[in-house]
C-alpha cells in the first residue's frame, strides 16, 4: 500500500498519525476484501482549511470534520469487479496500485469531537479515517439503512484494531 500524509496545520496529535491511518486503512481494505494493492492520500488541515475546501468542492460554506474525495466509481460499494476495464482511470501507472482517493481530516475537529463524545483523540482520528475510507470504497449514509451499514462497518474496523471509545488521559 502506498500512503501519503501531508499536513497544512500547526496543530499536532499525540500519536503517529501516519501509523494509525495506515492501520485503519489496511483494516478497512481487508474488511472489504480488496483484491488490489491500493494507494490513498491524507491531508491534515484545520477549520479554516477544510472550510475553504468544503465551500469550493461542495458549495457548503462551513467547516466540517472530514472530507472524502473518491477516485473510483463503484456499481455497488466495494465491488471491485470490472475496475481493470478502466485501469487508466483507477490504477497508478507506475505502481499498478488502485488509487482510491483523498482523505482530508480537520485536526481542530479531532480535538473538539473527542472531547464532545468523551473518547480519546486517537479514537476520533481513527473513526474519521475509517469513515472516510468507507466513502472511498463507495459507501454513503444518505438513507437510514446506508447510515446503519456504515456505522456497523466503522465499528467493526475500529474494534478489529482494538480502538475503543474509552476516554484516555
Amino acid at each position: 500500500m502506498t500512503f501519503c500524509v501531508e499536513s497544512e496545520t500547526d496543530k499536532t496529535l499525540p500519536f503517529d498519525v501516519e501509523e494509525i491511518a495506515k492501520k485503519v486503512i489496511s483494516e478497512a481494505l481487508a474488511s472489504e476484501d480488496c483484491p488490489y494493492e491500493a494507494s490513498v492520500s491524507l491531508l491534515l488541515t484545520d477549520d479554516a482549511g477544510i472550510h475553504a475546501m468544503n465551500h469550493e468542492f461542495r458549495g457548503i460554506d462551513m467547516p466540517t470534520d472530514v472530507l472524502s474525495f473518491p477516485n473510483v466509481d463503484y456499481d455497488r460499494p466495494a465491488d471491485f469487479s470490472g475496475l481493470e476495464d478502466k485501469a487508466e482511470d483507477y490504477f497508478e501507472p507506475e505502481s499498478g496500485e488502485l488509487f482510491l482517493g483523498d482523505i482530508v481530516i480537520n485536526v481542530d475537529r479531532v480535538y473538539s469531537q473527542a472531547s464532545e463524545y468523551g473518547h480519546s483523540l486517537l479514537r476520533e482520528y481513527a473513526f474519521l479515517t475509517a469513515h472516510s475510507m468507507l466513502h472511498l470504497l463507495g459507501y454513503d449514509h444518505m438513507t437510514p439503512k446506508e447510515a446503519e451499514e456504515m456505522e456497523q462497518k466503522q465499528e467493526a474496523i475500529l474494534s478489529g484494531l482494538g480502538i475503543t471509545r474509552e476516554l484516555c488521559e
